[in-house]
């Protein structure tokens, strides 16, 4: 069983199925204090330092919306320009200070890789909240956690999925770090559907084939819809040398509610790890679908703050204290 309390979370290679099984026990656990059915302050004068250097509105909350629920202060800081970085500053001598002040901390960075050498630095955890292109362990765990949800009124489960990525596979970390943890499964199916462009790399491609997964890749939508799962993703601009460039391949897959019922079966769940670009020239998941029962987006969202803060509970070594810093709710709630 790998070993969470004071460990570092950067990437979706350090799990095996037990961990992520654990992970995912630890996350249900944490829904009545996320539902505010009770309060947890478990984490009482801890402190989570949350560093986005990034834009990002549903990471950088949810991470301390869940550190908030288990009882913890957040302090943040916001944008490079915000930070001795833009000084000159490396990511080692950020790390050193800033885990000095610090019981665990949470990083988004542009760069491929910059998580773990920041991670070097530092004297407590780190959580990866993204990394460039590169990988996104916690968005990985929490789509693994929602579909294993999803499927569960199906008597399905994660051995055995049929799922579908779709969009700008070559930049999303989401579908990159989410392949590798389905590649732990088993007999799974997975559909590529992007253009060539914009297509799989092939390592992560690799790591599905080489345990005996079934891929397809494809750049039609038409017939290939018929899953358990639709990921959908977004063209990722910020990766691209230019907008003129991102925007050849803008609103190329939309997914509405037409297509839905076209091609999809009746149990199709419809993921996107946000945001969505809503624009009309985009429209990659049409608000026509909103009403869908099957339109799990939000769920997911919601299910990220679960994630993370099973991820805080156990690389702070608290998951089995939960129960012992219980106290009631004692204000107006419309959540639970």
């Amino acid at each position: 069983m790998m070993k969470f309390q004071g460990s570092h979370i950067l990437s979706v290679s350090q799990f095996d199925r037990e961990a992520i099984s654990r992970i995912l026990q630890v996350a249900s656990q944490m829904a009545p204090y996320a539902m505010r059915q009770k309060r947890c302050h478990v984490l009482d004068g801890a402190i989570l330092n949350n560093l986005f250097f990034e834009p990002s509105t549903r990471t950088r909350v949810s991470f301390g919306t869940a550190f908030n629920l288990l009882g913890g202060f957040v302090r943040e800081t916001v944008g490079e320009e915000n930070s001795s970085l833009s000084k000159g500053e490396s990511l080692f001598d950020t790390a050193q200070v800033i885990s000095g002040y610090s019981d665990v901390i949470a990083m988004r960075h542009p760069k491929m890789h910059s998580v773990a050498e920041f991670a070097k630095g530092s004297n407590v955890p780190v959580i990866n909240g993204g990394d460039g292109a590169n990988e996104h362990p916690t968005q990985a765990l929490l789509d693994l956690f929602t579909i294993q949800s999803e499927m569960t009124p199906y008597d399905k489960g994660l051995d055995g999925i049929n799922i579908v990525l779709m969009g700008d596979l070559k930049h999303g970390r989401t579908v990159h770090s989410l392949s590798k943890l389905l590649s732990l499964y088993k007999n799974v199916k997975v559909t590529m559907i992007a253009p060539d462009a914009l297509q799989m790399p092939d390592n992560v491609i690799s790591t599905l084939t080489n345990a005996g997964h079934e891929v397809v890749l494809t750049d039609k939508i038409a017939g290939n819809l018929a899953c358990d799962v639709i990921y959908q993703t977004r063209i990722q601009q910020e990766r691209f040398a230019s907008q003129d460039e991102a925007d050849l391949y803008r609103g190329h897959f939309s997914l509405n509610k037409q297509v839905y019922h076209q091609y999809c079966k009746d149990h199709t769940v419809i993921m996107h790890p946000l945001p969505r670009d809503s624009r009309p020239e985009a429209n990659e998941l049409d608000t026509d679908l909103n009403d869908l029962d099957n339109l799990a987006i939000f769920r997911q969202a919601q299910n990220g703050v679960l994630v993370r803060m099973a991820l805080f509970a156990l690389t702070l070594g608290v998951e089995e204290k939960l129960t012992q810093f219980e106290k009631p709710i004692t204000w107006y709630t419309n959540k639970n």
